[in-house]
């Protein structure tokens, strides 16, 4: 039997310790089990949102893609209410700014809003995006180091696999492992933040024998180690849960909660410009803003199919409560409703802003 969330051993090659030893000591923080100190989840489900939104209402919005394809789509300046943009997103940066006070709303995955609620941070969920055909067009792949010997799920028992908590990848490691029929005390579990190129780069350095790698990580694993015998394993689950994510406070307040309800239809119009105009926003947003190459941003388009925006969220909900009794088991949580996590006063906005806007595709870059 092994123990589980070992610490990381020393890479072997010295030009990665340095890289992996900076970002552990930023981000690991971040990944770990805080004291548990559940969020009170106050109920703003009555509280009427204001028809209009005054224009001298301020949001802080942490979504900096969402910045760039409503500067692409000629939208930004018809925002009815002021933007702060913030340039961080996802769920550990947006936490630490929510709990200074910083942020009202940022684009998150599903697992942040968990993990906020059993840290005392009170947040809710106004908006989803799923991908049609997810588990075809998945955003995770599981990278497997060379020489490791997995070539399908069942394979992992006794491996070393990278694990984040606190993130989007760590609960879909412990998905996975409920799919394979394995636990934790099956494998070993390195606990290592997933920020940058760090899972490829230990996967590289067989360090660990698996982990789930996403986007362009996929391909340049692949490049760089595939000489040497790296693969990925496809998991066959759902992992494409996208929100906006924002602080109760804010969405209870009257004028703020009038500009998510905004923003909320400005952001699904934006995903169907993105995804009805793949070269220019792998012109304007991969290339020139992300400093990727042409073919690394059509890459990631085709990754990407097409987006799922839905009118009920009862699906969504269920799906969230699965992950949170899986998680409160394996973390020694307290399980509590998924429902407390999503402010269904928004559930429509996203679905009824693009009932009317044309979906043609322009064509998938190649």
């Amino acid at each position: 039997m092994m123990t589980p969330r070992t610490p990381l051993p020393g890479f072997r090659r010295p030009s990665a310790l340095a890289a992996l030893t900076l970002t552990v000591s930023l981000a690991l923080a971040s990944c770990v089990n805080p004291p548990q100190t559940t969020a009170s989840s106050k109920d703003v489900s009555g509280e009427a949102i204001p028809a209009t939104v005054s224009r001298d209402t301020t949001l802080t919005v942490g979504a900096p893609d969402l910045k760039v394809a409503l500067e692409l789509s000629g939208q930004i300046d018809k925002l009815p209410f002021k933007v702060k943009w913030a340039n961080i997103s996802g769920g550990p940066q947006c936490s630490e700014a929510f709990r200074a006070d910083a942020l009202d709303i940022c684009s998150a995955a599903d697992i942040p809003s968990i993990n906020a609620h059993w840290t005392g941070l009170d947040t809710k969920l106004v908006a989803a995006k799923f991908r049609e055909d997810p588990v075809k067009n998945p955003i995770y792949e599981l990278g497997i180091a060379p020489g490791a010997g997995i070539r399908t799920l069942a394979d992992l028992r006794g491996k070393k696999i990278a694990y984040s908590p606190g993130q989007a990848q760590g609960a879909l490691v412990l998905r996975i492992l409920q799919k394979a029929g394995l636990g934790r005390q099956d494998v070993e579990l390195v606990e290592l933040a997933s920020t940058g190129d760090v899972y490829p780069t230990a996967l590289g350095n067989r360090q660990v024998d698996a982990a789930p790698i996403a986007d362009v990580n996929i391909k340049r694993y692949l490049s760089r180690y595939g000489k040497e015998g790296a693969t990925t394993v496809k998991h066959g689950l759902r992992d494409d849960p996208a929100h906006l994510w924002a602080l109760t406070e804010s969405v209870a307040d009257p004028q703020k909660s009038a500009a998510v309800r905004e923003l909320v239809a400005f952001w699904a119009r934006a995903q169907i410009w993105v995804d009805t105009h793949p070269e220019e926003w792998v012109a304007g947003y991969y290339v020139k803003d992300q400093g990727l190459s042409r073919e690394d941003g059509a890459y990631l388009v085709r990754r990407a199919g097409h987006p799922d925006i839905p009118a009920d969220w009862t699906d969504a909900i269920r799906r969230q409560q699965q992950t949170i009794d899986l998680l409160a088991k394996e973390q020694d949580r307290e399980p509590f409703k998924a429902d407390l996590l999503f402010d269904r006063r928004y559930e429509r906005v996203a679905a009824d802003a693009v009932a009317g806007v044309a979906r043609t595709d322009e064509g998938t870059p190649s």
